[in-house]
């Protein structure tokens, strides 16, 4: 019996567990995959928003301007990259100004600061490769950049060293009321809880249909991007955007928190809701897009592309709240962009609602921090000779274009939540994240891994079920 089930480890689901993790209770979370940021959460732009785009007085606007005021000491609790770069949304005429006015009063009346109407000479000066025709810009300082594997990395994991359990591979099939709560089943297994917390993604419609008269449909909203080359990492400093649509904040371009560019997303409304393939339309649309804003963008430079789906509800408002016909049964849904920028302040929220509910007390001793891997390339050249004279693997780079150490597949391997596939390496270390796409990394990363989970070679998956990628060895003698 658990007193809370959270359905769903991306960054929501993962935020609200470590916030939940802070009061005594029993938390559980399932997910379908065999890790944590495998959903909407590991395909975005990494922005942190500064909050002028929401409605004002909407729960959006509310979670993104706290979101963004929690980042900075969050990511220093957690020990993840975080840089308040500052955004710029361009318009191209006159006409459009009165958007970018209209942009800034949003901002102001919901709380963000320093905002700034600047014009095309005056944005030029700030980024030069930017185009001749932008006619004036919005400026946010507040807006930044965040690693959105290491953020959703960051807080399951101390959530877990705080006393949530993970279960992976465990894909929820049905949820029963009970008289004391919920019946969960699960991969042949039976969760019994007094409360459930629905943060799935493009799922939760699913989950909460299973349990609510009052249905809500999510619709997957596809985003297809394009990732840069870290030679082109410089060719902006700032997050990019275009005046907004009615399907978003259009394509943008921007730096990551490692070195490279972004440039994306569409946005495209499916059914499918595992439909993250990228098309040659898609692409070709960011591409088009994305040059009227930096006219020499270097996309020969390209190393690869990537579709997400967001989850987007017909209200475009998330849904934060117990449902009504259903006590003990907590939404967190609806969560499309700014959900990464907004995580921290949603499972605060979510904490608040259940520990409420629940009559929770706050625990005496709550691990605030947590330390990330070591990184070799963030140590001076004395701490690294003295890291490697501890560790010998430490000096032996096994990623060439990112100079991952075996030491560090290691580390990732044996952490409170371990990487058990490609891209769980990948997603903790960069390992296969360069130039090459793990071209040359990636049998030295599956030997590791095979070794230190003790598994045949033929068994590692590249993400988890059956993504096998050898068959087995094609010489006898081996």
């Amino acid at each position: 019996m658990y007193d809370v089930i959270i359905i769903g480890s991306g960054v929501s689901g993962s935020a609200a567990a470590r916030e939940l993790s802070r009061y005594d209770l029993k938390i559980g979370v399932l997910e379908k995959e065999e890790d944590v940021c495998c959903g909407t959460s590991k395909a975005n732009s990494g922005i942190v928003h500064a909050g002028f785009d929401a409605s004002p007085g909407s729960l959006m606007a509310k979670m993104n301007v706290r979101g963004n005021r929690m980042m900075e000491q969050l990511a220093k609790d957690l020990d993840i990259p975080f840089e308040r770069n500052g955004s710029l949304v361009l318009c191209f005429a006159k006409e459009e100004r009165n958007r970018l006015e209209k942009l800034k009063e949003q901002g102001e009346e919901n709380g963000v600061e320093g905002l700034q109407i600047l014009s095309g000479d005056e944005v030029r000066r700030m980024e030069p490769d930017l185009s001749e025709e932008v006619y004036a810009a919005l400026y946010a300082p507040t807006g930044g950049i965040v690693c959105p594997f290491e953020l959703n990395l960051a807080l399951a994991e101390n959530a877990c060293e705080n006393g949530a359990e993970f279960y992976f591979d465990t894909a929820v099939e049905q949820i029963e009321k009970t008289e004391g709560g919920y019946r969960i089943h699960a991969e042949e297994k039976i969760y019994e809880t007094r409360c459930v917390v629905n943060a799935a993604g493009v799922y939760a419609d699913v989950f909460h249909n299973m349990v609510s008269a009052k249905k809500i449909h999510i619709t997957p909203r596809k985003g297809e991007y394009y990732l840069l080359d870290k030679k082109a990492g410089t060719t902006v400093h700032h997050t990019i955007f275009q005046t907004p649509g009615p399907y978003g904040k259009g394509v943008l371009v921007t730096p990551t928190t490692h070195g490279n560019l972004l440039v994306g997303p569409t946005a495209l409304d499916i059914e499918e809701k595992e439909g993250t393939n990228t098309t040659k339309g898609g692409l070709d649309e960011v591409a088009q897009k994305a040059v009227r804003s930096v006219p020499k963008l270097p996309l020969r430079q390209v190393i690869t592309s990537f579709a997400g789906l967001r989850a987007h509800e017909a209200g475009h408002e998330f849904i934060i709240q117990e449902v009504e016909d259903a006590k003990g049964f907590f939404d967190c849904a609806g969560i499309e962009s700014p959900g990464l920028t907004s995580a921290p302040a949603i499972g605060e929220l979510v904490a608040e609602l259940v520990s409420a509910h629940l009559h929770a007390k706050k625990k005496e001793h709550f691990v605030e921090k947590r330390k990330g891997l070591v990184d070799p390339k963030k140590l001076s050249r004395e701490e690294y000779q003295k890291l490697i004279r501890k560790n010998p693997a430490y000096g032996n780079v096994i990623c060439r274009c990112e100079t991952v150490t075996e030491g560090e597949i290691v580390e990732a391997i044996h952490r409170p939540i371990p990487a058990k596939s490609l891209d769980g390496v990948k997603r903790r270390t960069r390992a296969g994240m360069g130039r090459c796409q793990a071209g040359f990394c990636s049998p030295k990363t599956m030997e590791i891994l095979a070794r230190e989970w003790n598994v045949p070679m033929e068994t590692i998956t590249k993400a988890g079920k059956n993504s096998r990628l050898i068959k087995g060895y094609n010489k006898d003698s081996l």
